[in-house]
């Protein structure tokens, strides 16, 4: 009903404007016929001075045709010579003045015949006089310009009682319109009041109105912001709900996989110290069991470096094609004989740089998972491509940056993911695998290894059809790296001598100790240090050392400013870091500085043997 009332007021505002609009307009008007009755009163009044002004010079000129008639005086000419040369213009005036009145016209026609004619006896009777003809003569002729005198007083005063009655009647007009205007002046006044009044009633009604508007949005507003923070406040609370049940699930996967391979260990190690004496062989066998415990513990903690993006890459300029071509036996040895493996590697391929190492053990995860995608066996393929990632795919995907990329696949014809695995399936410990088939980190550990080398992994699956996951790998134009594919005996173990001098630093006793004895079985003569002091003492008092073999993350000083200390005293000294933190003084964006030689925590001797073999080799420090 509330827009009605407002259309009601609008109409009557118009309605009111367009009456006072009438009035002004009656008004002008009424004020222009006053102004037109105001001018013909005074023309009335200018048409009876005319007439006085004309009676007055006949009368002027017949006396002063008379006084010279008696006298023969010419003084008495004067007002006769001047009604002469006036007369004839007083009377076109007058008639000039009442062109507009026919009767008037008429009357004026007659008393310009009259005065003529009384003009000419006037002038025929100073001609007599002036021939000396007696006064007494002129009988008849005053006689006759007596009547014409009579008679041009009677047209005169004709006339006059008509411009009488004309002003009369204009004078009531210009009344009467006066007496219209100032009503309607006062209509007008009311009307402008009344509009006014209206207005100002509209406008505080409108003004309360929008009050009562701006009062309700902003009531409106403030619940809008309190849904809005409470809303905020539940979301953060399902945030941080989702965040540790994620954290739980993190933990809990790894204390369950953690205490599996600690039970091994520590079972292990138990009976073999119990059957060390008795049974030294099944003792043996034990501290085997406890190996392999110890070596899956040290795989999980990778997987989960890789998953959070911490892992130390070692990148290469590298040919993905070469790569997967010489990862047949390793498949073949890893997924079994019952699947068909194709590959399809693109002609002109090209580099990209990556750790090579990572980017196999992402593959061969890859495949692990096609081939428990495909328990009755299946095609298994590997597929590399040039691949272009324009603007709308990166807009279509988060932390895609456009550009061209070297495509690595790999496809199955498995059981395939319905959207919802789809969507987890990069979750660490997520698994659709049953119980002891999988820890659930295999494609979090891809995952995390193709973001931390700025790629880009996507998986394609299709219940009952199977999946493709595609890794895109940033192109790279530099020169191709050499790639170490020496093959050694297995279980042959690259020795040193006692003339190779290692400086073992390790703040950690126990680590340090176990170092320093693994290098003297290898044949290195050891010194040690338990920090960069005693380093920096032992690189004093010491002639020679070989290598320096540090810890990175100590107190005091790191191992990189230990390292650039030592070579600012011996230039050429070799230098091998180790540490199980990455985020440290030569790993930066989760890759080692170039020319930096590194060994991850937790080593085998095996693995100690080859890098220390290799850093003292090379020809660079």
């Amino acid at each position: 009903m509330r827009p009605i009332r407002n259309d009601r007021a609008l109409l009557s505002l118009i309605a009111g404007f367009a009456v006072l609009a009438v009035l002004v307009l009656g008004t002008v008007w009424l004020s222009e016929r006053q102004d037109q009755a105001a001018a013909r009163v005074r023309q009335t009044l200018e048409v009876d001075n005319r007439l006085s002004s004309v009676l007055s010079t006949l009368q002027d000129a017949e006396t002063g045709q008379r006084g010279y008639l008696l006298t023969h005086r010419t003084t008495f000419l004067e007002p006769y010579e001047r009604a002469a040369t006036t007369l004839d213009r007083q009377i076109a005036d007058l008639a000039d003045a009442v062109a507009e009145h026919p009767a008037q016209t008429e009357r004026v026609r007659q008393l310009r015949a009259a005065a003529a004619a009384r003009a000419s006896l006037l002038k025929s009777n100073l001609e007599r006089a002036d021939r000396g003809e007696p006064v007494e003569s002129f009988a008849d002729e005053l006689e006759r310009g007596r009547r014409y005198m009579d008679e041009m007083r009677a047209i005169v005063a004709e006339m006059k009682a008509e411009e009488a009655r004309q002003l009369e009647d204009r004078a009531a007009g210009a009344r009467l319109q006066g007496a219209v205007l100032r009503g309607a002046l006062i209509a007008a006044g009311v009307a402008v009041l009344a509009l006014g009044l209206m207005a100002f009633t509209d406008a505080r009604r409108r003004l309360r109105t929008a009050v009562e508007a701006r009062n309700s949005l902003a009531e409106a507003n403030t619940r809008l912001e309190q849904e809005a923070a409470s809303r905020e406040a539940a979301e953060s609370q399902v945030r941080q709900f989702q965040k540790m049940q994620a954290i739980g699930q993190l933990t809990g996967g790894i204390a369950h996989d953690f205490n599996n391979m600690l039970a091994i260990v520590i079972g292990s190690l138990d009976l073999a110290k119990r059957r060390l004496k008795t049974d030294p062989v099944r003792a043996e066998g034990c501290i085997d069991n406890a190996l392999e415990g110890a070596n899956r513990a040290a795989q999980l903690t990778a997987r989960l470096l890789a998953f959070s993006r911490q892992q130390p890459l070692d990148p290469k300029v590298l040919d993905v094609n070469k790569l997967v071509g010489g990862m047949s036996e390793l498949l073949r040895r890893t997924i079994g004989e019952n699947m068909r493996v194709e590959t399809v590697l693109a002609g002109g391929l090209w580099r990209t740089f990556a750790d090579p190492a990572q980017l196999e053990n992402a593959i061969v995860n890859l495949c692990v998972n096609a081939r428990d995608a495909m328990p009755d066996g299946g095609r298994l393929t590997i597929e590399t491509a040039n691949a272009h990632l324009d603007d709308d795919y990166a807009a279509a995907n988060n932390d895609v940056q456009a550009g061209q990329y070297v495509m690595i696949s790999v496809t199955d014809t498995g059981t395939g993911m319905p959207p919802e695995v789809v969507e987890r399936a990069f979750d660490p410990f997520y698994t659709t695998k049953g119980a002891g088939r999988g820890t659930g980190l295999g494609l979090s550990q891809v995952h995390g290894f193709v973001k931390q080398s700025h790629g880009h992994v996507k998986i394609y699956s299709e219940p009952g059809v199977g999946t493709s996951i595609k890794i895109y790998l940033p192109r790279n134009m530099g020169e191709l790296e050499a790639l170490d594919t020496q093959q050694r005996p297995v279980g042959e173990l690259p020795h040193g001598s006692t003339d190779e001098i290692v400086l073992v630093v390790e703040d950690d006793e126990r680590v340090r100790h176990l170092s320093v004895d693994a290098l003297r079985e290898l044949g290195y003569t050891v010194v040690q240090a338990a920090d960069a002091g005693q380093a920096m003492t032992v690189l004093t008092l010491q002639p020679r050392i070989d290598l320096l073999f540090t810890d990175v993350v100590m107190p005091d000083l790191d191992g990189r400013r230990l390292a650039d200390r030592a070579r600012e005293q011996r230039p050429g000294l070799k230098v091998l870091y180790t540490t199980g933190y990455t985020r440290n003084a030569i790993v930066h964006n989760g890759m080692l500085d170039a020319d930096v030689a590194f060994l991850p925590k937790p080593f085998t001797i095996e693995q100690l043997a080859r890098k220390i073999r290799q850093v003292l080799d090379s020809q660079t420090a």
